[in-house]
């Protein structure tokens, strides 16, 4: 890189540091921390969403897996679009009718505590399996291409900035320096594309000097990643516990001024999440494309950047890169942190004032960070170099008995306590149990029978299958106990709403009609490519 690249990066890291110190001034009480003060607009909202969830993983892992299997990964990122409507419409009113910090919290009015310390602590692993430690094995792979940094360097580099950032100002400096950081990776992932497609001779040459399938989005059921039964049934499993019920995520809309900013806000950034198909997943293909595919997997991306890119552009880009990854860590930092302090912390000290409670809030992402910087080196077990397949399939593991439990909680009032635990536990032994044997199978290689099938059946398959089970387990334990009282249900499901659930204001029909468009638009680009 040339001087001007060092210095635009530079620049980013004050901003965003700079961010970061004008909101720790600002934010006093736990509200204020942990849900900036619950007055944030629609377009923050929108854009802390997609900035939060696009990460160096999908700059990265969608261009690696892009590069070697072509457009069908897109299919998480345009499902998403959809699964994002349903967190505004059917699961935020719900939300925040209840008035709760956290999602956990939310589970427990609904079911028990039991629940909730379940899905805390769940979520915290989840934090550091997936999110954490693929951010910066991701991140280390982009600053090793660039500027020749070790992974753990990077690593320690990335995480002592954002921290500090996120310690300082909350959730208030998480979702304002998300807004930047959209426009910086957008504009720069833009450009990148724009490049990479005229040094490959255009559109019309990259679909010709590619392999066919690449341009087809629906796989057939043999596929060993991308088949459109796993598509169409599995992945929104996946989606529903992601987009719905993640704290990592929903605390963007629980920090809304209302309900109509909160909706507005899963609608934007929809329409963001189409996006990542054309300015990600592309990249990718345009780098197999332009190498004859001798550059394909995790470092495509990387190799775009370092050979495509002018001076000044490579330190946009770059400068985007790390506002992704900046992105997801804070608001994972944040998130983790919420968790530990109102769903663990508050409830062994009642007692603890908000300073203690923001302190301690503080102090615990170190742990999550290190634990995250130790599980790097096993990533590659699973990743088989596209991380981004690591990433669901881990993910598809850990998301079904927590999405059956949200969406039989909120539809259906004889679904109790008990039966929640009962398929929460389900869920954990038999996700649990096909990670261990995954990991066990590319290690040293099973011999053929029931424990092979297993480890190697694909897991967006293996997600229906889990949802199945547990739903099951749901639906038989409850009717076996007895039922929840219905004054304890109020506002928890849908038979037990306010006459002014969802009172109607003048937002409400724009929202609705921009619903409808978002959704034809997707109808017609999975036309396009079918």
């Amino acid at each position: 890189m040339a001087l001007i690249d060092y210095i635009i990066i530079a620049f980013y890291f004050f901003v965003v540091l700079g961010i970061g110190f004008y909101f720790s001034k600002k934010g006093k009480t736990s509200t204020d921390y942990f849900l900036a003060g619950r007055h944030v607009g629609w377009i923050a909202i929108g854009a802390s969403l997609f900035a939060t969830n696009i990460s160096s993983e999908h700059f990265l892992g969608l261009a690696g897996t892009g590069s070697k299997s072509g457009l069908a990964v897109g299919h998480f990122e345009w499902l998403a679009c959809l699964i994002v409507l349903l967190l505004g419409w059917l699961f935020t009113p719900f939300y925040l009718k209840s008035g709760v910090f956290t999602i956990p919290e939310f589970i427990e009015k609904r079911y028990n505590s039991t629940a909730r310390y379940y899905l805390s602590i769940v979520s915290i692993f989840a934090y550091i399996f997936t999110k954490v430690s693929i951010s910066l094995y991701a991140g280390g792979i982009l600053l090793n291409a660039v500027v020749g940094w070790d992974m753990y360097t990077s690593a320690i580099v990335i995480v002592l900035i954002t921290g500090l950032y996120t310690i300082l100002g909350g959730l208030s400096a998480v979702i304002y320096t998300d807004l930047i950081q959209m426009f910086i990776l957008i504009i720069g992932s833009i450009a990148l594309t724009l490049l990479g497609l005229n040094a490959a001779g255009g559109w019309e040459n990259v679909i010709a000097t590619t392999p066919t399938d690449f341009w087809t989005m629906f796989k057939p059921m043999s596929d060993p990643d991308f088949p459109w039964t796993g598509i169409i049934f599995g992945a929104p499993i996946v989606g529903i516990w992601y987009w719905c019920t993640d704290q990592y995520i929903v605390q963007r809309v629980l920090s809304a001024k209302n309900l109509d900013h909160a909706q507005a806000g899963t609608i934007f950034a929809g329409f963001l999440k189409i996006l990542p198909v054309f300015i990600l997943v592309l990249p990718g293909i345009i780098a197999h494309s332009l190498t004859n595919g001798e550059v394909t997997g995790d470092r495509s991306y990387a190799w775009m950047v370092t050979n495509l890119l002018p001076t000044g552009l490579k330190g946009l880009v770059i400068a985007g890169l790390l506002a992704a990854l900046m992105s997801s860590l804070s608001g994972m930092f944040n998130s983790t942190s919420t968790l530990l302090t109102i769903d663990i912390y508050k409830r062994l000290r009642p007692s603890a004032d908000e300073k203690q409670l923001v302190n301690f809030g503080r102090i615990t992402t170190g742990v999550i960070v290190a634990l995250g910087l130790l599980w790097i080196p096993f990533i590659s077990l699973l990743s088989d170099e596209r991380m981004y397949v690591y990433l669901q399939s881990v993910q598809s593991y850990i998301s079904p008995p927590i999405a059956a439990v949200f969406l039989f909680g909120v539809f259906w009032n004889r679904v109790n306590g008990s039966g929640a635990v009962a398929s929460l536990l389900t869920g954990l032994f038999i996700g649990v149990f096909r990670f261990v044997i995954e990991i066990q199978n590319r290690l040293s290689p099973l011999d053929d029978g029931i424990l092979k099938n297993i480890a190697t059946i694909n897991f967006l398959h293996f997600a229906v299958i889990i949802f199945i089970i547990c739903s099951i387990v749901l639906v038989v334990v409850s009717l076996l106990t007895e039922p929840p009282e219905k004054i304890s249900l109020k506002n928890l499901t849908f038979s037990e709403v306010d006459v002014d659930f969802h009172s109607k204001t003048p937002w409400r029909n724009r929202n609705i009609f921009m619903s409808i468009i978002l959704v034809l638009i997707l109808i017609l680009l999975w036309w396009t490519f079918r």
